[in-house]
């Protein structure tokens, strides 16, 4: 969700695509890896396209030990109710959740329904959700569901897509955090994190968020999809970053074909780490008990 984060704000602008990388690496040498998953032929000049089959089982894989990596992984907007989480995800485009995590206290504090934040004067509204930039545009968008919310839905978030889809400022991304954070419902949330390490990791070749939600939904049971979704992002903002992936210190880089494109060397790898993979805080004021990183500082509050 963060920019590190969410697409445009309100969903509606284009989303940056992720371009297809050329010239993969091989590991260094000496270092100790397992067969990549969609190299064959290797020593004989020739390299066969990975088949489906290969793909979906190192795809099924890759998911199983990022599960072990992040057994922690979760949302990392703080919310209370679905209320909050709904217009925290809004508020959190072309920005980071920490941020966003330190600018809604005083917002809920001051209009904790939507009936009180559709009722409240927009300029009052601006100014404390200043800091997460876009502000008057999303001030336009979470008093906009709230009326909606108050007007039809009887001051509740509703539970289902078709619903959510059409509040202001809500697209499919955004509902399927609610959905499967809120409501348990299962869904796939891809974001800039989520599109980028899919490509990587060739689960698909499309830049399209609804194409490849559609694509990796065909790879994974229903049942994996909001916690997959959890993992990925996760494992994008620790160290598969977008600009220099932190390959070095990857714990998959035997599944990965695109080994390589980011440092390779452990140390320097190492350097790249962000949050608890990198010893800082977290992007959560009340992380989840079983975090182990740090506790996200609040706004004006050095880490």
């Amino acid at each position: 969700m963060s920019a590190e984060s969410n697409s445009a704000v309100g969903e509606q602008g284009a989303s940056k695509r992720t371009k297809a990388t050329k010239g993969k690496s091989a590991p260094e040498p000496g270092r100790v890896t397992e067969p990549r998953a969609t190299r064959t032929g290797e020593g004989r000049g020739a390299a066969k396209p990975e088949s489906r089959l290969a793909m979906v089982r190192r795809a099924r894989r890759i998911n199983r030990e990022l599960a072990e990596v992040y057994p922690y992984a979760h949302p990392e907007l703080d919310f209370r109710n679905p209320f909050e989480l709904l217009v925290a995800t809004v508020l959190s485009a072309q920005t980071t959740d920490l941020r966003v995590n330190q600018t809604t206290p005083a917002l809920f504090a001051k209009y904790p329904t939507p009936e009180d934040l559709a009722a409240a004067v927009p300029e009052e509204v601006e100014e404390l959700i200043r800091p997460i930039g876009f502000f008057r545009a999303k001030t336009k968008s979470i008093m906009g569901l709230s009326a909606v919310l108050r007007d039809d839905f009887g001051g509740e978030v509703p539970g289902r897509l078709e619903d959510l889809v059409k509040l202001p400022g809500v697209g499919r991304k955004t509902a399927f955090v609610v959905l499967g954070n809120a409501f348990g419902v299962p869904g796939i949330t891809v974001d800039t994190h989520f599109m980028r390490l899919a490509r990587r990791w060739k689960w698909t070749e499309s830049d399209d968020p609804v194409k490849i939600e559609a694509e990796v939904a065909t790879i994974f049971p229903k049942s994996e999809w909001t916690m997959l979704s959890h993992r990925v992002i996760f494992h994008g903002r620790r160290i598969c970053h977008a600009r220099k992936p932190a390959c070095g210190a990857c714990p998959i880089t035997h599944l990965c074909p695109s080994y390589g494109e980011g440092e390779t060397d452990p140390e320097k790898a190492a350097k790249l780490l962000k949050y608890e993979k990198g010893g800082f805080p977290g992007q959560r004021l009340n992380p989840p008990p079983d975090y182990p990183g740090r506790p996200a500082p609040p706004l004006g509050v050095s880490g």
